[in-house]
């Protein structure tokens, strides 16, 4: 396709223009595939920070529990 489209700018002299549309197009496509990535790897990191913090708050309660037991 971008071969194509600068044959075609070159024999209509408009080069500047049509590697502007090439650029613009890939950009576009650049854009959206940044975008579905950051919407897949939101919910996985959101899922990974509640189990540390699920873990660090046991690792803070499981020795209060101990003690606990331990005097009654």
């Amino acid at each position: 396709m971008v071969t194509s489209m600068i044959e075609v700018g070159e024999e209509t002299g408009a080069l500047p223009d049509m590697l502007t549309r090439i650029a613009d197009t890939y950009d576009e496509d650049v854009d959206n595939a940044v975008a579905g990535l950051t919407s897949i790897i939101e919910p996985i990191m959101i899922v990974f920070m509640a189990v540390m913090v699920g873990t660090i708050v046991i690792a803070l309660f499981l020795p209060l529990v101990s003690i606990i037991q331990h005097l009654s």
